[in-house]
């Protein structure tokens, strides 16, 4: 970099200040909730190996479909049933009520939690695995609960 000009340092951002909402439907309980760990934030393609006739030594690389792994949320078991009763929602599919896929967002927050420094939006969300704890009298850890969804793409909000 020439001297002339000044370089704004870029620190990493800490992993440990976010938020998720998820805008469930038809339930009484709030499903924006503070959650301990969220995985899944992330955009695959396929590759497709194309053998081109004439090259024995190497195959061309080709992009194949787009895939987006299943967002996992991970949070302290509360007396908050709302993850629970919408994942039990999909499975009742004779209680006349129309399923709905959902959308949310992510928003990993400053240390000071009120600046968003990114947001991820998904759409077309729906509960594919709700877990709860595994009860130990053994052990004093946190009764966890885990909820994954399927969605169908994630897009960074500026």
């Amino acid at each position: 970099m020439p001297p002339n000009q000044s370089a704004q340092r870029q620190d990493p951002v800490l992993t440990s200040f976010f938020k998720v909402s998820i805008a469930i439907p038809n339930l009484p309980a709030s499903a924006a909730a503070l959650f301990r760990s969220v995985s899944g934030l992330k955009i695959e393609s396929d590759v497709v190996d194309y053998r081109e006739g004439g090259l024995n030594g190497a195959s061309r690389k080709l992009v194949g479909g787009v895939k987006w792994p299943n967002l996992v949320f991970k949070r302290g078991l509360t007396r908050d049933t709302a993850f629970i009763q919408w994942r039990l929602s999909w499975l009742d599919d004779n209680s006349g009520r129309k399923l709905k896929r959902v959308s949310g967002s992510i928003v990993q927050l400053d240390h000071d939690l009120t600046t968003a420094i990114h947001t991820w939006a998904f759409a077309g969300a729906w509960p594919v695995l709700w877990e709860g704890p595994e009860y130990d009298a053994s052990k004093g850890e946190l009764a966890m609960e885990t909820l994954e969804i399927a969605h169908e793409g994630l897009t960074l909000k500026a």
